[in-house]
C-alpha cells in the first residue's frame, strides 16, 4: 500500500530489492482503494494479481489495475465478495498460489482462511484456528484509540500507536498521538497465540485489548508512513516465513509522525452515482520537499459508477512527516481543490479535523 514520495520505495530504502517471498500470484480479495493500493503493490513486488468482481462492478478501477480478473457472482456482497466458497472456487480457477484478503470482514474469516488452506493454497493472514479463537467480528476497529503492527515469531515488528477520529462509528481520521500510548499487555502476547501477519486492534480506555482485526485496514497506512515500509511486503514475508525487511534501528530512521484520512461519498442510502472528476491518487499528488510523504489512492475515475451496493469510501490519502501538524498539513494539502466529483462527499468534514491537528489539537473530534 505504499506509494509514491520524495522517499522512494520501502524496498529499496530497506537495501533488499524487489522481494516475491516466493509467492508467485495472488488472488486479491476486496474491492475498492483498499483493494488498488495492494494491487500496485503487487506489480511493485513483481506478484502477480488476480481481481475479484461483482456483476455490478465488471469494470472496476480494482479490475483494471489488476493482470487478471475473476467473477464472483451477484451484486450483493454476500452473494460475491463475501462469498467463502465463490472466493476459493475463483482462487482455484485463477490458478493463484495464494489467497490475500484485504478488508478484515475477510480477512479475519476463519471458515474462508480454512478452505483456503484446505484448497491447498496460502492464506495471507493468521491461520483459522487462530481466528476461531480470538473470536474477531471482521470489522474494521474503530475505537479512540489502537495500535497497528506486523506479528511475526519474534513478537510485534513497527508497534504504531494510533488515534482516531469517528464519523457515525466509521474512522475518518487515523493518526500517531503524541506523546504515544502504551502498547496493551494483551498485544504483546498476539505472537504466543499464533497470530502472524498484520493486526490492528482497538485499545479500551484502560488501556487493554479490545478489537482486534486481521488484514488491510484504513488505519494500515498510519504504520507505511510512520516507518516506510509496505504493508503488502510485510504480509507476504510473514505467510512465507519470514522476518521480513531487517528492523531499522533508531538512528537509521526513527519512525515518523503519519496520518491516514478516508474520503467518503454521501450520497443518501441506496443511491449510486457516478465519479465525473478526478480524485487524490498516487499519479498526481507527489511528496513535497524534505522528510514529507504524502501517498494518495483513488478507487475510482471520472466516468466510474459509484455503485449503491458497496462501502462508498472514494479515495484515501496518508503522510507522513517530523510531526503530526506537519503530516496533518500534507495530507489537507493533497485533498484541497477537489474537483467537482459529481458525487457529494465528507472532504470538508475531514479536512476541518485535519486542520485542528495541524494546529495542535491532540484531540481533534473531541
Amino acid at each position: 500500500m505504499a506509494g509514491d514520495g520524495d522517499d522512494g520505495d520501502p524496498a529499496r530504502d530497506e537495501g533488499i530489492g524487489v522481494a516475491q517471498h516466493g509467492i508467485e500470484s495472488v488472488l486479491v480479495a476486496g474491492r475498492g482503494p483498499a483493494a488498488c493500493a495492494v494491487i500496485a503493490a503487487c506489480s511493485r513486488l513483481d506478484v502477480k494479481s488476480v481481481a475479484v468482481y461483482s456483476e455490478a462492478e465488471r469494470s472496476a478501477r480494482h479490475v483494471r489495475l489488476a493482470d487478471d480478473a475473476v467473477l464472483l457472482g451477484a451484486a450483493p456482497a454476500v452473494e460475491s465478495y463475501l462469498a467463502v466458497d465463490r472466493i476459493v472456487e475463483a482462487a482455484r480457477r485463477s490458478g493463484v498460489a495464494a489467497v490475500l484478503p484485504v478488508p478484515p470482514a475477510l480477512a479475519g474469516n476463519a471458515a474462508l482462511a480454512g478452505e483456503v488452506a484446505a484448497a491447498g493454497l496460502t492464506w495471507i493472514g493468521p491461520p483459522a484456528e487462530v481466528l476461531e479463537r480470538l473470536g474477531g467480528d471482521g470489522v474494521e476497529p474503530a475505537s479512540e484509540h489502537g495500535l497497528l503492527a506486523l506479528v511475526t515469531d519474534e513478537g510485534l515488528r513497527y508497534p504504531t500507536p494510533v488515534a482516531r477520529d469517528r464519523a457515525a462509528g466509521t474512522a475518518r481520521v487515523s493518526w500517531t498521538p503524541e506523546p504515544p500510548l502504551e502498547v496493551p499487555p494483551g498485544a504483546k502476547r498476539l505472537a504466543e497465540v499464533g497470530w502472524r501477519g498484520l493486526v490492528t486492534v482497538g485499545v479500551s480506555e484502560d488501556g487493554e485489548l479490545g478489537e482486534i482485526a486481521a488484514g488491510f485496514s484504513l488505519d494500515m497506512a498510519v504504520l507505511e508512513r510512520a516507518h516506510r515500509v509496505d504493508a503488502v511486503d510485510l504480509a507476504l514475508a510473514a505467510a512465507a516465513g519470514e522476518r521480513g525487511p531487517r528492523r531499522r534501528t533508531p538512528e537509521e530512521h526513527p519512525p515518523r509522525a503519519a496520518v491516514a484520512v478516508q474520503l467518503r461519498a454521501t450520497l443518501p442510502p441506496g443511491r449510486a452515482g457516478r465519479v465525473t472528476g478526478w480524485l487524490p491518487d498516487s499519479g498526481r499528488v507527489r511528496g513535497t520537499a524534505g522528510r514529507t510523504e504524502v501517498v494518495a489512492v483513488s478507487g475510482y475515475e471520472p466516468g466510474d459508477r459509484l455503485d449503491a451496493w458497496y462501502d462508498a469510501l472514494l479515495a484515501t490519502v496518508s503522510a507522513g512527516g517530523d510531526d503530526t501538524a506537519t503530516a496533518a498539513r500534507a495530507a489537507a494539502a493533497a485533498l484541497s481543490g477537489l474537483p467537482e466529483t459529481g458525487v457529494p462527499h465528507d472532504g470538508d468534514e475531514v479536512r476541518a479535523v485535519l486542520g485542528r491537528l495541524a494546529d495542535g489539537d491532540p484531540a481533534p473530534g473531541s
